[in-house]
Protein backbone atom coordinates (compact mmCIF):
# COMPACT_ATOMS: atom_id res chain seq x y z
CA UNK A 1 0.00 0.00 0.00
CA UNK A 2 1.24 3.41 -1.25
CA UNK A 3 0.97 5.92 1.57
CA UNK A 4 -0.77 9.05 -0.06
CA UNK A 5 1.25 11.62 2.07
CA UNK A 6 4.44 11.01 0.76
CA UNK A 7 4.32 14.21 -1.08
CA UNK A 8 3.01 16.30 1.12
CA UNK A 9 5.09 19.46 1.86
CA UNK A 10 6.71 20.47 5.35
CA UNK A 11 4.15 23.35 7.06
CA UNK A 12 6.29 26.32 6.93
CA UNK A 13 6.18 27.65 10.45
CA UNK A 14 5.04 31.17 10.99
CA UNK A 15 8.10 32.77 11.50
CA UNK A 16 9.24 31.44 8.11
CA UNK A 17 6.19 32.69 6.04
CA UNK A 18 7.36 36.27 4.63
CA UNK A 19 10.79 36.43 4.78
CA UNK A 20 12.85 38.91 2.84
CA UNK A 21 16.63 37.80 1.54
CA UNK A 22 17.88 40.30 4.24
CA UNK A 23 15.94 37.88 6.95
CA UNK A 24 17.52 34.91 8.52
CA UNK A 25 17.49 33.02 11.72
CA UNK A 26 20.36 32.70 14.09
CA UNK A 27 21.60 28.99 15.16
CA UNK A 28 23.26 30.24 18.35
CA UNK A 29 26.07 32.69 20.13
CA UNK A 30 28.87 32.21 17.60
CA UNK A 31 26.76 33.01 14.54
CA UNK A 32 24.64 36.09 16.20
CA UNK A 33 28.03 37.29 17.51
CA UNK A 34 29.76 37.17 13.95
CA UNK A 35 26.82 38.45 12.16
CA UNK A 36 27.29 41.70 14.25
CA UNK A 37 30.91 42.39 14.07
CA UNK A 38 30.52 41.06 10.09
CA UNK A 39 28.02 43.48 8.90
CA UNK A 40 30.11 46.57 9.52
CA UNK A 41 28.02 49.80 9.19
CA UNK A 42 25.13 48.28 8.12
CA UNK A 43 22.33 48.68 10.09
CA UNK A 44 21.41 45.12 12.20
CA UNK A 45 17.90 44.37 13.52
CA UNK A 46 18.01 41.58 16.46
CA UNK A 47 14.50 39.98 16.41
CA UNK A 48 13.97 38.01 19.61
CA UNK A 49 10.74 35.94 18.99
CA UNK A 50 9.05 32.69 20.83
CA UNK A 51 6.73 30.55 18.68
CA UNK A 52 4.30 30.44 21.39
CA UNK A 53 3.77 34.24 21.30
CA UNK A 54 0.59 35.95 20.14
CA UNK A 55 2.45 39.29 20.11
CA UNK A 56 5.30 38.23 18.36
CA UNK A 57 2.94 36.30 15.84
CA UNK A 58 1.06 39.18 15.05
CA UNK A 59 3.90 41.26 14.29
CA UNK A 60 5.81 39.46 12.26
CA UNK A 61 4.31 40.26 8.70
CA UNK A 62 4.68 44.03 9.71
CA UNK A 63 8.06 43.47 10.45
CA UNK A 64 8.86 41.31 7.45
CA UNK A 65 7.35 44.56 5.31
CA UNK A 66 9.75 47.10 7.07
CA UNK A 67 12.38 44.42 6.20
CA UNK A 68 11.42 44.96 2.19
CA UNK A 69 11.41 48.63 2.45
CA UNK A 70 14.62 48.46 4.32
CA UNK A 71 16.40 46.05 1.57
CA UNK A 72 20.11 47.45 3.59
CA UNK A 73 18.95 46.70 7.00
CA UNK A 74 20.15 43.16 8.31
CA UNK A 75 17.45 41.23 10.28
CA UNK A 76 18.49 38.61 12.56
CA UNK A 77 15.99 35.96 14.45
CA UNK A 78 16.51 34.95 17.64
CA UNK A 79 14.09 32.09 18.73
CA UNK A 80 13.24 32.17 22.17
CA UNK A 81 12.64 28.72 22.48
CA UNK A 82 15.24 27.10 21.46
CA UNK A 83 18.11 29.69 22.92
CA UNK A 84 16.86 29.99 26.31
CA UNK A 85 20.17 30.40 27.82
CA UNK A 86 21.84 32.65 25.38
CA UNK A 87 18.44 35.51 25.30
CA UNK A 88 19.31 34.92 29.78
CA UNK A 89 22.61 35.87 29.09
CA UNK A 90 21.64 39.15 27.38
CA UNK A 91 19.13 39.90 29.89
CA UNK A 92 16.25 38.92 27.30
CA UNK A 93 13.29 38.91 29.88
CA UNK A 94 10.22 40.17 27.44
CA UNK A 95 9.09 38.97 24.09
CA UNK A 96 8.93 40.32 21.11
CA UNK A 97 11.87 42.35 21.70
CA UNK A 98 14.44 44.31 19.41
CA UNK A 99 17.66 45.55 19.69
CA UNK A 100 19.54 47.40 16.91
CA UNK A 101 22.95 47.88 16.48
CA UNK A 102 25.87 50.01 14.19
CA UNK A 103 29.03 50.38 13.07
CA UNK A 104 31.68 51.04 15.57
CA UNK A 105 28.62 52.56 18.09
CA UNK A 106 27.23 49.17 18.73
CA UNK A 107 24.30 48.79 20.39
CA UNK A 108 21.72 52.29 19.84
CA UNK A 109 18.54 51.05 20.92
CA UNK A 110 16.71 48.59 22.62
CA UNK A 111 12.94 47.89 23.36
CA UNK A 112 9.70 45.91 23.21
CA UNK A 113 6.90 46.89 20.57
CA UNK A 114 3.60 45.23 19.68
CA UNK A 115 1.45 46.40 16.64
CA UNK A 116 -0.15 48.74 18.72
CA UNK A 117 3.57 50.26 18.95
CA UNK A 118 4.66 49.80 15.91
CA UNK A 119 5.78 53.39 15.18
CA UNK A 120 8.58 53.24 17.67
CA UNK A 121 9.89 50.34 15.45
CA UNK A 122 9.70 52.53 12.44
CA UNK A 123 10.99 55.67 14.16
CA UNK A 124 14.23 53.47 15.37
CA UNK A 125 14.23 52.31 11.90
CA UNK A 126 14.10 56.26 10.36
CA UNK A 127 16.50 57.07 13.01
CA UNK A 128 19.43 54.68 12.37
CA UNK A 129 19.10 53.58 8.96
CA UNK A 130 20.43 56.95 6.90
CA UNK A 131 24.47 56.56 5.75
CA UNK A 132 27.25 57.17 7.55
CA UNK A 133 30.39 55.34 8.27
CA UNK A 134 31.72 54.62 11.56
CA UNK A 135 35.38 56.11 13.01
CA UNK A 136 36.50 52.76 14.24
CA UNK A 137 35.91 48.79 14.16
CA UNK A 138 32.39 47.57 14.41
CA UNK A 139 31.53 46.59 17.99
CA UNK A 140 28.66 44.22 18.06
CA UNK A 141 27.71 43.44 21.58
CA UNK A 142 28.72 45.12 24.61
CA UNK A 143 32.00 43.58 26.59
CA UNK A 144 30.25 42.77 29.29
CA UNK A 145 28.17 40.55 27.02
CA UNK A 146 30.08 38.86 25.41
CA UNK A 147 32.07 37.91 29.03
CA UNK A 148 27.88 36.70 29.90
CA UNK A 149 27.77 34.39 26.80
CA UNK A 150 31.44 33.07 27.36
CA UNK A 151 30.86 32.44 31.32
CA UNK A 152 27.19 30.43 30.42
CA UNK A 153 28.19 26.41 30.06
CA UNK A 154 25.57 25.70 28.56
CA UNK A 155 27.01 27.82 25.08
CA UNK A 156 29.72 26.52 22.96
CA UNK A 157 31.16 30.27 22.81
CA UNK A 158 34.61 31.49 23.83
CA UNK A 159 35.64 34.93 24.23
CA UNK A 160 38.89 36.78 25.25
CA UNK A 161 39.07 40.37 26.36
CA UNK A 162 41.78 42.27 24.06
CA UNK A 163 44.12 43.93 26.75
CA UNK A 164 44.10 47.21 26.15
CA UNK A 165 47.94 48.38 25.40
CA UNK A 166 49.49 50.13 28.42
CA UNK A 167 50.12 54.40 26.82
CA UNK A 168 54.15 55.06 26.41
CA UNK A 169 54.31 58.46 27.92
CA UNK A 170 58.31 59.96 26.67
CA UNK A 171 59.80 61.82 29.36
CA UNK A 172 61.50 64.72 28.61
CA UNK A 173 64.66 65.10 30.58
CA UNK A 174 65.69 68.95 30.58
CA UNK A 175 68.79 69.61 29.39
CA UNK A 176 71.32 70.93 32.73
CA UNK A 177 72.43 74.70 32.33
CA UNK A 178 75.76 74.85 31.12
CA UNK A 179 78.34 75.46 34.21
CA UNK A 180 81.00 78.27 34.47
CA UNK A 181 83.44 76.96 37.21
CA UNK A 182 86.34 74.86 36.08
CA UNK A 183 85.53 71.08 37.28
CA UNK A 184 87.29 69.94 39.99
CA UNK A 185 87.41 73.50 41.67
CA UNK A 186 85.87 73.96 44.61
CA UNK A 187 83.50 76.98 45.48
CA UNK A 188 85.10 78.00 48.91
CA UNK A 189 88.74 78.83 46.65
CA UNK A 190 86.44 81.63 44.47
CA UNK A 191 85.71 83.12 47.55
CA UNK A 192 89.21 83.03 49.25
CA UNK A 193 90.27 84.78 46.14
CA UNK A 194 87.73 87.76 46.81
CA UNK A 195 89.03 87.62 50.50
CA UNK A 196 92.80 88.10 48.94
CA UNK A 197 91.68 91.02 46.91
CA UNK A 198 90.20 92.74 49.75
CA UNK A 199 92.72 92.75 51.54
CA UNK A 200 95.20 93.45 48.75
CA UNK A 201 92.87 96.53 48.40
CA UNK A 202 93.08 97.73 52.52
CA UNK A 203 96.58 97.36 52.13
CA UNK A 204 97.40 99.92 49.50
CA UNK A 205 94.70 102.27 50.62
CA UNK A 206 96.94 102.05 53.76
CA UNK A 207 100.11 102.83 52.54
CA UNK A 208 98.91 105.69 50.26
CA UNK A 209 97.43 107.35 53.62
CA UNK A 210 101.03 107.09 54.92
CA UNK A 211 99.99 104.75 57.71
Amino acid sequence: MIQGNLGIAKAQKWWEKGLRPNMREVTGAQDLVGSLVNAGDKLVVVDFFSPGCGGCRALHPKICQLAEMNPDVQFLQVNYEEHKSMCYSLNVHVLPFFRFYRGAQGRVCSFSCTVATIKKFKDALAKHTPERCSLGPTKGLEEKELLALSANRELSFTYQSTPVPALEVDVVVPEQAPSHLTPGTPLPLRLAGLESARDSKEKSTLVSSGR
